[in-house]
């Protein structure tokens, strides 16, 4: 029976035992590795004496347990299927357990498993348990020797945490190589790959002279998609040196690209393991988009060396210490390596669509959390994203200067420690001599704040009062949060940026006035996203065209865009006669004409999607909002097609001329042809466009909307893509995602199918995200379907997928929980679904979890 029992962060308690020393050795075989597991273990000073040692453990056989060299008899311990009981243990004792684990089996891809050929490792956040009996939590931090004997042929690299200190061959073709971590660290950060891979090799030297040797493990055949990888992890070294003074620490520095992974990547002590999808890219095969993520995941996962390695979490509700300070980290990184304006419209994109739903449905939750049932459960873009908006807060109040010197303190307080939340802003407060004890109210906060504001302006005494008032989550009570506002006021003739800063609301209801102003200005709030609010501030459209134009910052100029495309679409989605007035379209049009960098023109010129417009609308009828978005788009088309044709016949000749930046004029280009393939065929052009592409940015544009379209194309355009690309595991992912955003009347059988599909596998996170995680997410047509059918379907696969993958399952279900901003009968349609999942027998914590919630609220 599956256990539901919430674990709270206000019953922490050190353990009583702590392990000083790991010496692992392991004996890889696919269905019986043996792990021996040799600790050094000390019971606290203050501990009773009569203390049992507790330690976790799951889907092991217990083979030998010796304390102090001599085998235990079975009176002085208990195991079970969560954990192994020792009583009267001594002070301080050496301890080792013998264990055999089934890596083939493990097809939850927790512990020890098999990615096609490989043995690799995945033990955040409680995986470990998996490999041997241990104490099982971020507080127990030890130095690792790990050593691992395999096959010499079949596995000829044999890799763990830290530095080589060993290796020899055995007999029987066998081989031994032995790692020593000198940092110690939690279990979470255990890692281990044997396999025969690719391997490119580069070197950093460190600022103090220091020379890393770097190391990219890659399957056979894909060495040159390595390269890009390479260069971020070059370029990653060198940003933290040059922005943080922040400098590797070990001797080697690897990477390891596997196809099996729940995640996108993991941070392991010096052997980080990467989903290949984040490793892997080349013109060919890979997009724009697939090179910025390589590079950013790239970013984070090294950043995470000192923000989340050296400091770590004292216990897994701290999760937002490290993950949201490295988000904030590779936005940081990715700001520098491209266009800042863009970055930062992309990440609060993600935040408004993704984690703006989790914070309205049942999951909500803190960035850092109070309970948790299934601690995988809470890997979200609350602690991520969200936690990273809070980091970048707390950056916009102390200025790059005073977040320096506080990173500077945090580090300086607790290299080497498991810290706590309240420690990171304690060390903020004391290097700035700063109170920020009204800032930290935002680690316990649920839900998404309202900021509502007013603004008055007497000609007579030339002065602008803003009244601003702060409104918790609905549901929610707690003091008033700090929250900054960044500002613009702009002169209404001049354009010109007459004041700009950044406003502290630091009460329920404030005024800031602004003296001596000559005329009454355009205010621009929230310059930058400066908080992860929802801002109500009426302005008429006027204001928005002169904010979308003249204002200084790029965030407020795009959202003052896409103020105006909301307000349109609502009037669609509630008056079926609406027709676009002219002032808009001729707003569009200034955009097209406008002199900007076509990165950011694709980002002005695309409309909200279904998800963002949810977050805008209530009580949501999803064809009738479909309908809307699709309406808003054909008009748009039908005012300015020329201009589009013209801007995307423009980007193609500079594509083809090399001008300019290649990624901007791409995008650019790709998002008029999804306005031109509106209402008419269209069909030569994208098919001109697929044929001509060197890259896969344009060719999986012109296929993806050929597929949206159901343009006459479109089967010709698959077949040869599929022909093309079949033994491309990643692009076989893109092909996958493509077939279940098509929107046709024979979706659901073709979904059959491709589920028998031959390169379609259940097991493979990657290939299940891509076909029933797209369809969820981006075929809402489908998936809200009035029949239901959409819902039955992702309940069945949820079904099979909880039996294979439990954390798998619990993504691919969040669009069927989040059921908030529905119409009732909507929501009830989808809670029927969720009622047949909880009456099924042995789901597991991860998605029983979801539904429980759900279901409650």
């Amino acid at each position: 029976m599956t256990d539901f029992t919430p674990r709270f962060l206000k019953d922490y308690q050190p353990a009583p035992y702590q392990i000083h020393t790991v010496d692992l050795y392991i004996e890889l075989d696919d269905e019986r590795t043996l792990v021996r597991n040799q600790m050094q273990i000390k019971r606290h000073g203050d501990a009773d004496e009569n203390e049992p040692l507790v330690l976790d453990g799951q889907h092991m056989e217990l083979q030998g347990l010796w304390l102090n060299g001599e085998a235990l008899n079975a009176s002085r311990y208990q195991c079970d299927e969560q954990s192994l009981t020792i009583t009267h243990c001594p002070q301080a004792f050496t301890l080792t357990i013998e264990t055999l684990v089934n890596p083939k089996a493990n097809t939850a891809l927790e512990g020890i498993y098999k990615s096609g050929g490989a043995f690799c490792t995945q033990c955040e956040a409680e995986g470990f348990r998996r490999i041997s009996y241990f104490l099982d939590r971020p507080d127990v931090m030890a130095i690792y020797t790990t050593t691992i004997v395999a096959d010499k042929d079949k596995y000829p690299y044999l890799l763990a945490n830290g530095n080589c200190i060993e290796r020899r061959d055995l007999e029987r073709g066998r081989h031994l190589v032995t790692w020593h971590d000198p940092f110690q660290k939690p279990c979470y950060l255990f890692a281990l790959v044997a396999g025969d891979f690719d391997l490119l090799e580069d070197r950093f030297v460190t600022q103090s002279g220091r020379e890393v040797a770097l190391q990219l493990f890659v399957d056979k055949g894909n060495l040159d998609k390595a390269r890009f990888a390479m260069q971020a992890l070059q370029d990653s070294m060198a940003w933290d040196e040059r922005v943080f003074g922040l400098e590797y620490d070990l001797d080697i520095y690897m990477i390891v690209a596997v196809d099996f992974f729940n995640m996108g990547a993991m941070e392991n002590k010096g052997l980080n393991i990467f989903n290949s999808k984040f490793v892997l890219a080349d013109q060919r095969s890979a997009t724009d988009d697939d090179f910025f993520n390589v590079q950013a995941v790239i970013g984070h996962e090294y950043f995470h060396n000192w923000t989340g390695n050296r400091i770590t979490c004292r216990d897994w509700f701290q999760l937002s210490l490290k993950e949201g300070l490295t988000v904030f980290r590779d936005q940081q990184f990715s700001a520098d390596m491209h266009q800042p304006d863009v970055t930062r419209i992309s990440n609060v994109r993600l935040l408004r669509a993704q984690q703006f739903a989790e914070d309205a449905g049942p999951m909500a939750h803190p960035i850092r959390p109070e309970k948790v049932v299934e601690m995988n459960n809470f890997y979200t873009l609350t602690v991520y994203e969200k936690g990273a908006e809070v980091i970048r807060m707390l950056h916009t109040l102390l200025g790059e200067q005073g977040f320096q010197r506080g990173m500077k303190e945090y580090i300086a307080r607790h290299d080497g420690q498991a810290v706590t939340c309240d420690d990171f802003i304690a060390a903020m407060a004391a290097a700035n001599d700063t109170d920020l004890q009204q800032f930290s109210l935002w680690y316990s906060q649920v839900g998404t704040p309202q900021v509502e504001a007013t603004s008055n302006y007497d000609a007579n005494s030339g002065s602008l009062t803003l009244t601003v008032e702060q409104r918790p989550a609905s549901g929610q009570q707690h003091p008033p949060l700090l929250i900054p506002i960044g500002y613009e006021l702009l002169a209404q003739d001049s354009k010109k940026v007459m004041h700009k800063g950044v406003l502290s609301l630091t009460q329920t209801t404030q005024q800031f006035t602004f003296e001596q102003l000559n005329e009454q200005p355009v205010v621009v709030l929230l310059t930058g996203f400066s908080a992860p609010v929802k801002l109500h501030f009426s302005q008429c459209e006027d204001e928005l065209m002169t904010i979308m134009v003249h204002a200084d910052d790029g965030f407020s100029r795009w959202e003052a865009t896409q103020i105006l495309f909301r307000q349109c679409i609502a009037h669609y989605y509630q008056d079926e006669s609406f027709s676009l007035a002219d002032s808009l379209s001729r707003a569009f049009a200034d955009i097209l004409d406008a002199e900007v960098e076509p990165a950011f023109k694709a980002l002005q010129i695309t409309l909200p999607g279904f998800a963002e417009m949810t977050e805008f609308l209530q009580d949501v009828e999803p064809q009738q909002l479909l309908n809307a978005l699709s309406r808003f788009k054909l008009d748009l088309l039908g005012k300015q097609q020329a201009k589009l044709q013209a801007m995307y016949q423009a980007c193609d000749q500079k594509l083809q001329s090399g001008e300019g930046h290649g990624a901007g004029y791409r995008a650019l280009k790709n998002a008029c042809l999804e306005y031109l393939v509106q209402g008419q065929s269209f069909d030569t052009e994208v098919t001109a466009q697929y044929q001509k592409a060197s890259n896969m940015t344009e060719k999986i544009a012109a296929l993806q909307v050929a597929a949206s379209e159901n343009l006459p194309c479109f089967e010709a355009l698959n077949r040869d893509f599929f022909a093309q690309w079949q033994d491309d595991s990643l692009v076989m992912d893109k092909w996958f995602s493509i077939q279940a955003r098509i929107e046709d009347d024979a979706v659901f059988e073709r979904l059959e199918g491709l589920l028998n599909h031959p390169k379609f596998s259940m097991r493979n996170p990657n290939r299940a995200r891509a076909l029933i995680g797209s369809f969820a997410v981006h075929n809402p047509k489908y998936f809200h379907h009035a029949s239901g059918r959409g819902y039955d379907w992702l309940t069945d696969q949820i079904v099979k997928l909880d039996a294979i993958n439990p954390q798998v399952a619990s993504r691919l279900i969040t669009p069927l929980i989040q059921t908030q901003g529905f119409a009732s009968s909507v929501q009830e349609t989808m809670r029927k679904r969720l009622q047949r999942l909880q009456q099924l027998d042995d789901i597991s914590a991860d998605i029983g979890e979801k539904i429980n919630a759900a279901l409650v609220n």
